[in-house]
C-alpha cells in the first residue's frame, strides 16, 4: 500500500532585513507559506536615524532591534544569518555565506530587498578615511572619530600644538543625511561640548558641508533648499556648493570647482554622505534575466515589481529602477507589502493586482533642534512645525514600544538639555573596519574552517589530556613524598 506524501508549503525567501525585508516578511504572517529571511546582520536597521547614533544622541539598540525578537511571534518565519553571494533562478536557490559557512536555501517565491551601499563614484579608496552612513558599524566608527577628534585636539592644545585640522569636520553630500549630520556636529561643538574641555574652545570648530550640486537638498526643491542652507549657516555650518571631491587622505580632503580651481581642506574627520549604489545582487539578477541596470546599479523591473520572465521573483526598495522612484524607506515598505499581497493572491487563485503605485507620504530633514524642513504633497513647511512632524513620523516607524520610549527620553536629554546619552567610544570602533579590510577574506580569516577546526581540536584535546595526566601524577607525588613547602636543593 503506497503512502500519500503531504504537499510541502510554499517557500518564500526574503533577502535583507531592512524596511523591505522586514515589512515583506511581516505581511506574510497569515499566509499559508514558510518564510526564510536571509540577512547579513542580526538586526533590522532604522537607517534614517544612523546620524543620531554617530553623534551620541541614540544608542544603536534603539534603532536596530534584533530581527529575531521582532519576528519571534511569527511562527511561519525563520531568520538565517548570512550574506547572499549567489541567486540561481533556474534551480530556484539562494546561496549565502557567513565566516566560511555556506547555506543553500530553496524558494518558490523570492523577495529581494538587499538595499544599497554607499557610492564613492569609482573612488572606493576614499572610504578608508571618509566612512559612509549605511550601517551600525559606520555610525559607531564615526562616533569614535568625531568624539575622538575633540579628545586629540585637547591633548594637542595642551602641548601647544596647532589643532585646527582636528577641529575641522567635513561632511560630503548635501542631501538629507549630510544636512542632518552637519547640523548635529555643529550643535555638538557649539552647544553640547562647550564646557567639557579646558585647552580647546569647541565653539571655534569648523563644520563644513560640501557638495558638487548647486543647492542643498535638491529633492526638496529650490525654496526649501535655500531655507535649509540659510538655517545651517546661522547654526555655524560652512556650506560649499559646486565643489567635487577629487582626493581624500588621512589628513585632508581636496575639491575641485567648475572653474578648475582646486582647494584643500586640512581635516582628520570626514563623513561621506554623497551617493548610493544598489546591492551587487542587482547585477546577478540582470545577468540571468536580461533586465537593464542604471548607473547606480538599480535593476529595471516590471510594473508589478517582478523580473522579466520570472514572475516568482520580486525586487523592492533601493534596488529598483521604476518610474524614477526615490530611494526612501516608504518605497521599500510599500513595495514589499505589494509583493507579499501578490504572493498571497496567487496562492488563493485571486486576480493580480494593478501595477505598483507609490504613495508619497512626504519627505523631511532635521536641521537642528526644533528646526526642520518638510515636504508633504504641495505643503512646504519649515521650523518647529516641521520638526514636530519629523518627530512624530520617526516615532511611528521605530520598531518596538521600548525603543520608542527610550528614544523619546534621549531626545528630551539632547534637545531640551545639552547632554548626549551615548558618548562612549573606543579605539576598536575607529580602527576595526580598517584592520578587517587588511585581511584577505576579512573576518573569515580569523576563524577556522569546520573541518580544520575538528582536526585541530582532536590534536589539542589529546595534548591537553596528556598534560593534565602528567600534572595530576606530579601533584600526587609532591603530596605523598611530603615535598610541599620544602626548600629545594641549591645546585
Amino acid at each position: 500500500m503506497s503512502s500519500v506524501q503531504a504537499p510541502t508549503r510554499h517557500k518564500v525567501v526574503v533577502i535583507g532585513s531592512g524596511f523591505g525585508g522586514l515589512f515583506g516578511t511581516k505581511a506574510l504572517r497569515r499566509a499559508p507559506v514558510d518564510v526564510t529571511m536571509l540577512a547579513k546582520t542580526t538586526h533590522h536597521l532604522f537607517q534614517p536615524l544612523l546620524y543620531q547614533v554617530a553623534t551620541g544622541i541614540l544608542s544603536e539598540g534603539e534603532i536596530a532591534p534584533p530581527t529575531r525578537e521582532v519576528l519571534s511571534g511569527q511562527d511561519n518565519a525563520q531568520v538565517l544569518l548570512g550574506e547572499v553571494t549567489a541567486i540561481d533562478l533556474e534551480t530556484r536557490t539562494v546561496t549565502s555565506h557567513v565566516l566560511g559557512r555556506e547555506t543553500v536555501t530553496p524558494f518558490d517565491s523570492l523577495i529581494v530587498a538587499a538595499g544599497a551601499t554607499q557610492s564613492y563614484f569609482g573612488n572606493d579608496h576614499f572610504s578608508e578615511h571618509a566612512p559612509g552612513m549605511k550601517s551600525i558599524d559606520d555610525a559607531l566608527e564615526l562616533r569614535g572619530r568625531i568624539f575622538g577628534a575633540f579628545e586629540m585636539a585637547e591633548l594637542g592644545a595642551n602641548r601647544g600644538d596647532n589643532v585646527d585640522h582636528l577641529l575641522t569636520f567635513v561632511v560630503v553630500g548635501a542631501g538629507p543625511t549630510g544636512v542632518e549630520m552637519a547640523g548635529q556636529i555643529a550643535e555638538l561643538a557649539h552647544r553640547t561640548l562647550k564646557r567639557d574641555f579646558r585647552s580647546i574652545n569647541t565653539r571655534t570648530a569648523r563644520v563644513i558641508l560640501l557638495d558638487a550640486a548647486p543647492q542643498v537638498l535638491p529633492p526638496f526643491g529650490q525654496k526649501l533648499g535655500a531655507k535649509a542652507k540659510k538655517e545651517l549657516e546661522e547654526l555655524g555650518v560652512e556650506v560649499i556648493l559646486g565643489a567635487m571631491v577629487t582626493d581624500v587622505d588621512e589628513r585632508g580632503i581636496e575639491m575641485k570647482f567648475k572653474d578648475g580651481r582646486v582647494e584643500r581642506i586640512n581635516t582628520v574627520t570626514k563623513i561621506w554622505a554623497a551617493g548610493v549604489q544598489a546591492s551587487s545582487l542587482g547585477r546577478t539578477l540582470a545577468e540571468q534575466t536580461g533586465a537593464p541596470l542604471d548607473r547606480a546599479g538599480r535593476i529595471g523591473v516590471n510594473p508589478d515589481l517582478t523580473l522579466p520572465g520570472h514572475p516568482e521573483v520580486f525586487v523592492v526598495g533601493d534596488m529598483i529602477a521604476l518610474d524614477n522612484l526615490p530611494g526612501v524607506a516608504q518605497v521599500a515598505i510599500q513595495g514589499a507589502k505589494y509583493a507579499a499581497k501578490e504572493i498571497r493572491n496567487r496562492l488563493e487563485d485571486k486576480a493580480p493586482q494593478e501595477p505598483f503605485k507609490y504613495f508619497d507620504k512626504g519627505s523631511m530633514a532635521i536641521i537642528s533642534r526644533f528646526n526642520a524642513v518638510a515636504m508633504v504633497g504641495k505643503l512646504r513647511l519649515t521650523g518647529l512645525i516641521a520638526w514636530l512632524m519629523w518627530l512624530a513620523v520617526h516615532l511611528v516607524y521605530i520598531t518596538g514600544f521600548k525603543n520608542r520610549l527610550t528614544a523619546v527620553m534621549h531626545w528630551a536629554v539632547s534637545f531640551l538639555g545639552r547632554g548626549r546619552s551615548e558618548r562612549t567610544t573606543t579605539e576598536q570602533q575607529i580602527f576595526a573596519r580598517a584592520a578587517l579590510a587588511r585581511l584577505r577574506r576579512g573576518a573569515t580569516d580569523l576563524v577556522s574552517a569546520p573541518g580544520a577546526y575538528d582536526a585541530a581540536r582532536e590534536v589539542m584535546e589529546t595534548s591537553r589530556r596528556q598534560e593534565l595526566e602528567a600534572l595530576a601524577v606530579e601533584e600526587a607525588r609532591l603530596t605523598d613524598s611530603g615535598a610541599r613547602g620544602m626548600q629545594s636543593e641549591q645546585r
